[in-house]
């Protein structure tokens, strides 16, 4: 066991520039109990998004940070998020993973709540006291913080947690880029992906916004690319990475790949480039020149710690991923897309989506592989103890294949769990000139 106290998880020489995280973080069983409690107890987490419930009614069961929850719009319309555990004897009473309803009723003892988590009947209620329930103990009880930004819901389990706009800091604007791809609303498309990755969650914190892996780890994605567009080449790759404050950060860039918001390439066809450009004239009209350009030219990776990534590429996807135990972990991904969209665009969508970020495409199979790969390399972890997060560290610009963003992380995971003096907060934030 790992005495927290004393335990150093990062050795960072700022004059070398040198950053080294501690394999241990990977691999000690108590290292999670105290990100459960310094982490996931207190930090806002996804929860899901607002076109999920569409009618009065609708509802999601989910898990989130440990907790089991149901996600519901009520008949009033308004979204809650209740503990999924009846406050009889706690078992779970929303069994469906999705569903419309007006009651849920729970299968043990058969109580009854209404959608907005009141409990409306108790069989053989007069075997209980006069005002048995004045006080709401009997009712599904409410997470103690529920807020959402742009139709992203998020939720935490600290009450005196800060609000969600002061958490997001600077990643907000970053869910105004995702937002504002629309012209109407965007909306979940199909559901949802599940699938584990044997190996520790934050890993896929690291991958999922590692630049410097894609060309060595993807050839053969970046192969199919040359043949299918001939556009491949380094000179058309380039952006910059940013920390985005409390532990949030991304990096943005240019690629050769096509987005259906709304960068043509050959391989999508003159059907394509047609639809393609009449989605970029009404980004314009709404957006303005500049604004336009930077929606749909480049592509962003985005962390909003702990573990919320949204892969806005050549399709646009939101992955969280919890772990089970240090070495285990479970991910859940989405895809996001302009309600207003037309069919050929949608399904250009989709199968970007599924080619590449799906878990049969491209790239989710190479990344799975190369993170049990290295969750493997941790048995070493006595004689090889430390992990390298030094590339572009002196630099004063860092780039998308630098791992500046990923060092964001760290500091503000040192932060939280080690307890080590202050918030990195968003010391240095390059910027990145948006060419039109």
């Amino acid at each position: 066991m790992t005495d927290m106290s004393q335990a150093e998880f990062l050795k960072v020489d700022k004059d070398r520039g040198v950053f080294l995280v501690s394999r241990r973080a990977f691999v000690d069983a108590d290292v999670l109990e105290r990100e459960r409690e310094k982490i996931f107890d207190t930090c806002w987490l996804y929860l899901g998004h607002d076109s999920e419930l569409a009618q009065p009614g609708a509802y999601l069961t989910r898990s989130v940070g440990g907790r089991n929850l149901v996600f519901v719009r009520g008949t009033d319309g308004e979204v809650r998020a209740l503990m999924n555990a009846c406050p009889h004897r706690g078992a779970t009473v929303v069994r469906e993973r999705s569903g419309r309803s007006k009651f849920f009723t729970c299968a043990y003892h058969g109580w009854v709540f209404s959608v907005d988590g009141k409990n409306r009947d108790i069989p053989d209620g007069e075997a209980y006291g006069p005002g048995f329930n004045d006080d709401g103990h009997a009712d599904l009880v409410p997470v103690p913080k529920l807020a959402s930004y742009r139709d992203f819901w998020f939720v935490c389990f600290d009450p005196n947690a800060q609000s969600l706009t002061d958490y997001l800091a600077g990643v907000a604007e970053y869910l105004d880029v995702i937002a504002d791809q629309s012209l109407e609303r965007m909306q979940i498309v199909g559901g949802n992906q599940e699938y584990s990755v044997r190996a520790n969650w934050k890993l896929l914190v690291e991958n999922s916004f590692d630049g410097y892996h894609a060309l060595s780890t993807h050839a053969s994605y970046f192969d199919y690319l040359k043949s299918a567009n001939g556009v491949l080449s380094q000179s058309n790759v380039y952006g910059i990475a940013r920390d985005l404050g409390n532990g949030h950060a991304c990096v943005e860039y240019t690629a050769p790949w096509g987005r259906p918001v709304a960068n043509w390439v050959p391989a999508l066809g003159d059907e394509g480039k047609a639809e393609i450009e009449k989605v970029y004239a009404g980004l314009e009209a709404k957006h303005g020149a500049q604004r336009a350009e930077r929606l749909a030219r480049y592509s962003r990776n985005i962390l909003i710690f702990p573990n919320l990534m949204i892969n806005d590429v050549m399709s646009l996807t939101i992955r969280t991923f919890y772990p089970r135990s240090t070495d285990f972990m479970e991910v859940m991904a989405w895809s996001l897309a302009p309600k207003e969209e037309s069919t050929w665009m949608r399904k250009a969508r989709l199968d970007n989506f599924l080619e590449f970020l799906g878990p049969g495409g491209f790239a989710t199979p190479d990344d799975n592989e190369m993170l049990e790969h290295c969750q493997r390399g941790y048995q070493n972890r006595k004689e090889a103890g430390w992990n390298d997060v030094s590339r572009g560290m002196l630099k004063q610009q860092p780039a998308t294949i630098d791992e500046y963003q990923i060092r964001t992380f760290w500091r503000q995971w040192d932060a939280r769990v080690n307890g080590s003096a202050g918030s990195p907060g968003a010391a240095r934030t390059p910027t990145m000139k948006v060419v039109g």
